[in-house]
């Protein structure tokens, strides 16, 4: 079976996550694909999960602290007043027969330790980027391509406009160019929703370019 993919017979089917039945045509055949949100601490990764999630997103918000000022910066981020500890979880229905499940990371460096169970069995990632604080970003990038996870670059538009062009965020990044870098702003659920086709869309294409016989 392919990493992150799964593939069922669907009668009624009992989602634990939504605690509701998922009822499809009987024989109906449904693939599930797990997916990875990730980026820096408060670029927008909870909001990503929430806005397209078709269930109430399961989150881990935690409420800052004082406590908690020698290890966050929250300079570039003077509102933010809760942070994930553990993880975000959504759910969608891309298609009739294909369903999307979400896992958002936590941003913080002290939590990066559950990175590997969170993207365990993933077929892709979004890295989402905030243009004001791109070096945020790096550290995801790494760990997706040393575990040569297909990945793409999200520009988080915060406030609606897109401030740099994506292909002069890919120049600043050093990315390579088959990867896609994109804008999207977390708040809409349309946008959000095309990130994602547009990430399965790589993946596919990764796929098919593995599959293809070596000329050598």
């Amino acid at each position: 079976m392919e990493r992150g993919v799964h593939t069922m017979e669907m009668g009624d089917q009992m989602d634990p996550t939504a605690g509701r039945s998922l009822r499809k045509p009987k024989g109906k055949s449904v693939t599930s694909v797990k997916m990875v949100v990730a980026g820096g601490f408060g670029v927008g990764k909870t909001t990503f999960v929430g806005a397209v999630s078709d269930i109430k997103p399961l989150t881990t918000e935690a409420m800052m602290t004082t406590a908690s000022n020698s290890y966050d910066d929250t300079n570039r981020v003077p509102l933010k007043t809760t942070t994930t500890v553990a993880m975000d979880f959504g759910r969608v229905e891309l298609e009739d027969d294909l369903l999307l499940y979400l896992f958002g990371t936590p941003g913080q460096e002290r939590f990066w330790f559950m990175w590997d169970n969170l993207v365990r069995g993933a077929l892709g990632a979004i890295v989402l980027a905030d243009t004001r604080r791109l070096s945020d970003s790096f550290t995801s990038i790494d760990f997706f391509e040393n575990r040569q996870i297909p990945y793409v670059v999200a520009v988080n538009t915060f406030d609606g406009i897109l401030h740099h062009p994506v292909e002069s965020v890919r120049r600043a990044m050093a990315l390579d160019p088959a990867i896609p870098v994109l804008s999207c702003d977390a708040r809409e659920r349309t946008e959000v929703k095309q990130t994602l086709l547009s990430l399965l869309e790589y993946v596919m294409k990764q796929v098919e370019q593995d599959a293809e016989p070596s000329l050598i």
